[in-house]
This record gives structure tokens, sequence and C-alpha cells, in this order.
């Protein structure tokens, strides 16, 4: 007996496409435990900083300098160690959801949500409230701290929505973005680098207790670093580099210094590599420009 398969009508083999489209309605909501747990994870982080930044401010104005049992530099601290935190939950969701082929629209939404939390407001509020302390002697710099501090938020955010828009897989149905860099100081990276710069101001102030100076260049760096993340400069992203990854041993030498410079030197060094991360964009940049312009001028061989 020999049984004859129904032809697939049109409508049919829509449907089909449609269910295997991890992008469909139904897929594009799903909720993945472990990479949304990482995001969770991240919010967490920014929320507490967020929060430790409000307890130093408690704690400045306070009688006795404390708040909780802890001064405004112990409690900047925390909230600096958060952020930290919120990076390593915000690097482990992208590499789970990746490896487990779990990616979805609701993860990368919900990716950007907290991390407009934890890398755009918790920075913002680190800088406002540190900046106070100087508004005592010059009371207009309160209110230069206010806007420095909403800029760099307004611009974490546009570079959220950017990144989203660019990588959305509506756009380029099929294809996966070539490039290995990220478009624009990444936020996490401009996060952190406020974060490293405040540890490092505190540091400074265990020392001599100048703080009040020391925090004056807090602006200007942070318009900075805020307008990088809108550039068009290109980062290096290190999506590529995972447990496969091969490496020579001058590489692999370079990367046990560097983590060796960060356990013994901690603040001055973690400063240092989040500055030289920058750096290296716009120098790699500045090149790349200078190349172009060279190749313009060169007259036809």
């Amino acid at each position: 007996m020999i049984f004859r398969r129904r032809p697939q009508n049109a409508q049919e083999d829509a449907d089909l496409a449609s269910r295997e489209d991890p992008y469909n309605v139904a897929h594009a909501s799903r909720i993945y435990l472990l990479p949304n747990l990482m995001t969770a994870g991240n919010l967490l982080c920014g929320f507490m900083a967020v929060v430790n930044c409000i307890h130093a401010r408690l704690a400045a104005s306070s009688g006795d300098g404390l708040y909780l049992n802890a001064t405004a530099g112990e409690h900047y601290r925390y909230a600096v160690y958060f952020i930290f935190g919120a990076a390593v939950f915000d690097l482990l969701d992208g590499r789970l959801a990746r490896m487990g082929g779990r990616e979805s629209l609701f993860g990368a939404e919900f990716d950007s949500l907290a991390d407009v939390v934890s890398f755009g407001m918790a920075p913002a509020f680190l800088m406002f409230f540190l900046i106070l302390s100087p508004s005592q002697a010059f009371p207009w710099f309160r209110l230069i701290g206010g806007i420095f501090g909403f800029y760099y938020l307004l611009l974490a955010a546009m570079r959220l929505a950017r990144f989203n828009v660019i990588t959305n897989p509506l756009l380029y149905p099929g294809k996966k973005e070539a490039s290995k860099d990220f478009i624009g100081l990444p936020v996490p990276a401009a996060a952190m680098t406020v974060a490293a710069l405040v540890l490092f101001l505190l540091r400074l102030d265990d020392a001599d207790k100048s703080l009040n100076w020391y925090a004056l260049a807090l602006p200007p760096l942070m318009a900075l670093i805020a307008t990088l993340m809108m550039s068009g400069i290109r980062y290096p992203s290190g999506k590529t580099v995972d447990l496969q990854t091969q490496t020579k041993p001058r590489t692999l030498g370079v990367v046990v210094l560097l983590i060796g410079l960060v356990i013994l030197f901690r603040e001055i060094a973690f400063m240092g590599l989040c500055l030289g991360y920058i750096l290296f964009g716009l120098i790699r940049h500045w090149m790349r420009v200078r190349a172009a312009k060279r190749a313009r001028l060169a007259p036809p061989a």
C-alpha cells in the first residue's frame, strides 16, 4: 500500500516557519531561568549601589559621621563593589544565553533595563552624592553636579537603546553581527571606570583627607566618559573569548601579570585598566582615521 504525502500549502509553510523562528511572539517573550536570573542579580546589585550612595550621604550629614555603623567612605566603597558585582552578572547573563542558545528579545530588553539602573543610575548617584561636600565651599557646584550626573544617565540610556536597535535580529533576519567591536564605549565599561575613579579618590581621601578637592575632577571626567558612550569610536567587545579560545604564551603571560597587578595594587591598577581601555579605543580610532586620510591623499598608482 502506498501512502501519498499530502502537499503543504503556503499557509502551513508559514506557520511552520513561524514556530521555528525564535523571534516570533511566543519565543520572543520567553523567560529562560539562568540568563535572566543573572540579569536579576545585575539589577539587585545596581539597586544596592544606589541604596549605599544614599546611606553614604546620610552618614556624611550625621553628627557622628556614621550610618548603620559605617562611615560615608565605607558606604561609597560598598556602592562601588556592587557596581563591580553588577558587571560580573551582566557578563554572565550574556554568556549563558549564547552558550545555551537561549537568547530572546525579552532577555535583551530586561538586560538593558537592568543596565540603566546598575550602570546608569548608580554611577550618576555615586558621582552626584560624592561632590556634595565640595558644594559647601562652592554653592553652585551642586547644580553643576546634578547636570553632569543627568547627562551621564541620559547618554547611558541612549547608548543602551541604540545598542538594542542596531543589534535587533528583526532588522537583519538570518544575519549575525560581523563586527567584534562595540560602537561607542560600552555602558558597563563606563560605569566601572567611574567606580574605579571613585575608589581611587577614596584611597586618596584616606591618605590626606582632601577628598573635597579631588572630587572636583569628577564632573568633567564623567562628561568625557558619557560622550564616548554615544560616539562612533569602536571598542573591543571580547564576546569571542570563551573556553575554546586559544592564545599564545606571551598573551597568557600578560593576562596573568595584569591579574596579579590588580590583586596587589587594586585601586590604582583597576583604574589604570579602565582608563587604558578607554585610551586604547581613542588611539586606535585616531590611527584608523589617520590611515584612511593618508589613503585618500595618496596618488593613484
